[in-house]
């Protein structure tokens, strides 16, 4: 008896994949506008949910209060704050701007270095002399280019209403997560396991695991610096101290921390004479410039330990490439990756250290190989 197959129907199933293809663009593009926001939410969702639970367990096991509660915290601790900030770094640094792009923007004189004592005088020449050889032409070359640079930063925090419309959106996509998040994971979990099996569904608990890390021992870290600096900052009478928390805030995410802002502050009120309150601001300064080697490693713990140049990376990418909110999202989406590809890489044994053995295993293969073959 003949088996005879069925031939192939190649336009059907070239047709049902541009279909397919068609769909799945169409779908992406009608809910283009809520990708970041839902982004931004699961982030915080996914870092959040054992304050939920801990606050349901506290209201009589009431999940539609603790989601009301959560919804209030993140309104009141999250979006306010972000949302004052960045109207902040658009008022404060208009000045700034101005001077910088109109050419009144000069270098320091520095008279005060004349007061140090031993090496002020020297200190003070020094840097005249500079300014003497080229300093002021020095400054005329790079003004442009940091008025350019001052002008892009500003750009991305000036687009105020899409910003606030993100926000409003991360409140709406946390609130339903939080009332719906069981349901919503079993679902992402079960689509992984159609894909992928097994292996998709620790995937998607490996990336769980590495949003929280980057949420808590990053993002949570780098602003609760940035706020406790901030407020010495106020405290201490420097001007600005907004626009400077904005930027500690940024400092802090690409792990240089908020010394940065807070050394050059505390040398301009010992420069003013104000020495009381440059010494309080010196020392609080000592707390919030360590603060980070202990609440990060406590928050890491809770996820997953990733390398420093994953984050660095992540928040100037995702600063480039989706503006205030990827400060946040990039770092998570290199962590999740990162994740991935480690848990896929070390599915396998590990190589020998000793390179000599290998190629002693090769050569010992082609041996035997030659006398096969003779």
């Amino acid at each position: 008896m003949v088996s005879l197959r069925q031939p192939r129907d190649i336009p059907q199933i070239l047709l049902s994949v541009v279909f397919l293809a068609l769909i799945i663009t169409a779908c992406l593009w009608i809910i283009q506008p809520f990708i970041l926001g839902f982004a931004w939410a699961g982030t915080i969702v996914i870092a959040t949910w054992p304050v939920l639970l801990r606050l349901q367990r506290l209201l009589f096991g009431r999940r539609s209060l603790a989601v009301l509660v959560m919804t209030l915290l993140l309104f009141l601790l999250f979006v306010i704050p972000v949302a004052l900030l960045v109207n902040s770094l658009v008022d404060g640094s208009g000045p700034l701007i101005h001077d910088i792009t109109t050419g009144s923007f000069t270098l320091p004189d520095f008279a005060w270095l004349n007061s140090i004592p031993f090496i002020g005088a020297k200190l003070y020449g020094a840097w005249h002399s500079l300014l003497d050889m080229g300093g002021t032409a020095i400054m005329a070359k790079v003004r442009p280019y940091i008025g350019a640079t001052t002008t892009w930063f500003v750009g991305q925090a000036a687009h105020i209403g899409r910003f606030l419309l993100h926000c409003g959106l991360m409140l709406l996509f946390s609130a339903l997560l939080y009332w719906r998040g069981e349901k919503v994971a079993y679902g992402i979990r079960y689509f992984a396991t159609r894909l992928a099996g097994r292996r998709g569904d620790a995937a998607v608990l490996l990336a769980g695991q590495a949003i929280r890390a980057v949420a808590l021992g990053v993002v949570v870290t780098a602003l609760v610096q940035a706020v406790l600096g901030g407020f010495g900052l106020a405290i201490s009478g420097v001007p600005y101290a907004t626009l400077l928390t904005v930027v500690m805030v940024f400092t802090c995410l690409v792990q240089l921390g908020p010394l940065p802002v807070l050394i050059p502050s505390i040398i301009w009120l010992y420069w003013t004479g104000d020495t009381t309150w440059g010494t309080v601001l010196l020392v609080w300064s000592c707390v919030v410039g360590t603060m980070d080697n202990v609440i990060r490693p406590v928050l890491i713990r809770m996820g997953a330990d990733l390398p420093m140049i994953l984050i660095l990376s992540g928040v100037i990418g995702g600063l480039v490439a989706f503006g205030m909110i990827g400060l946040f999202i990039g770092p998570v989406l290199l962590a999740v990756s990162w994740r991935l590809y480690d848990a896929w890489v070390h599915e396998v044994p590990p190589p020998p250290d000793n390179p000599d053995q290998v190629l002693a295993v090769l050569e010992e293969s082609d041996d035997e190989s030659e006398q096969a073959a003779k």
